[in-house]
């Protein structure tokens, strides 16, 4: 029986985690390291970096995180964010990293997705695409973290990413992004139905019925979940709180609308106790 997978996303701006609405409004959550220590422990399967201000800058500024992640959490890690040549893929996996996801860089320069395809192997190489749907129907690639269109159909754009050697492709939709309102299930489906690489859905997950709702129709092979498991993460441990070691907007985590959209969180150990019973399967 297929096992899909439960991968925490953590978008980092300098030292912080934190967390917005359609990849907007950023709030400071916490430490990025402590957070990545608790799912880990949690029962993450993988875990997502993704450096939300790395495109104002031109580069990925994570490596000294990704370095002491690496050496505390024993399952893959993925990056994002600024990486937009060879040297930047080599540097991040010189760090620690197992994986890179690629998004701006792959639409200025589709080449490179079979270039770093073919260095590194398809496995390590992970395909972004940040998506909006438009008034006519259509879903359209953007970049630079949700800021700027492409022109490119997402369902083109995907057949494409895969052609060119990426190994799984992450499907952000911006519309549903930090909204706890559910998974773009529509946007999900025509990705997954459209190429034979995995699949990872991200943006929307409020409640374990969304994660179960998108793995089903869907037709996802993984998800990526950030608010979420933050928020229930925040409630689960105590030291992330008032901690005067960790900076946090804890006022905001406490009061503010986002906060309240998710009610609903659960951590991981819960989810996937759910999924199972469910009869989706996936590891414990």
């Amino acid at each position: 029986m297929k096992s899909f997978r439960i991968i925490p996303k953590l978008d980092i701006k300098g030292p912080n985690l934190v967390k917005g609405i359609h990849l907007e409004g950023l709030r400071v959550l916490g430490r990025p390291e402590d957070f990545a220590r608790y799912y880990y422990e949690n029962g993450a399967d993988e875990l997502i970096y993704q450096d939300v201000v790395a495109s104002l800058y031109g580069r990925n500024s994570l490596s000294e995180m990704i370095s002491n992640t690496a050496k505390e959490n024993f399952i893959p890690l993925t990056v994002g964010g600024g990486i937009r040549t060879i040297n930047d893929i080599k540097e991040v996996l010189r760090a620690g990293a197992d994986k890179v996801c690629i998004n701006s860089a792959a639409i200025a320069d589709p080449d490179i997705i079979r270039q770093a395809s073919r260095m590194f192997g398809s496995s390590t190489i992970i395909a972004g695409i940040e998506a909006i749907k438009h008034s006519d129907g259509t879903y359209r690639a953007y970049y630079n973290n949700g800021r700027e269109e492409s022109g490119l159909e997402v369902k083109d754009w995907s057949v494409r990413l895969a052609e060119l050697g990426a190994g799984e492709i992450l499907v952000t939709s911006i519309d549903q992004e930090g909204t706890a309102e559910g998974f773009d299930i529509e946007l999900m489906r025509i990705v997954s139905t459209a190429v034979n690489i995995p699949v990872i859905a991200h943006g929307g997950a409020g409640k374990k019925e969304d994660v179960a709702n998108v793995i089903k129709n869907g037709l996802c092979d993984a998800v990526a979940i950030a608010g979420m498991f933050h928020y229930a993460g925040l409630k689960a441990i105590g030291k992330f709180e008032g901690n005067a070691n960790v900076e946090g907007n804890f006022e905001f985590v406490k009061s503010n609308n986002q906060a309240k959209a998710y009610k609903d969180a659960v951590t991981i150990s819960e989810l996937k106790r759910y999924l199972n019973e469910m009869k989706i399967s996936c590891r414990i």
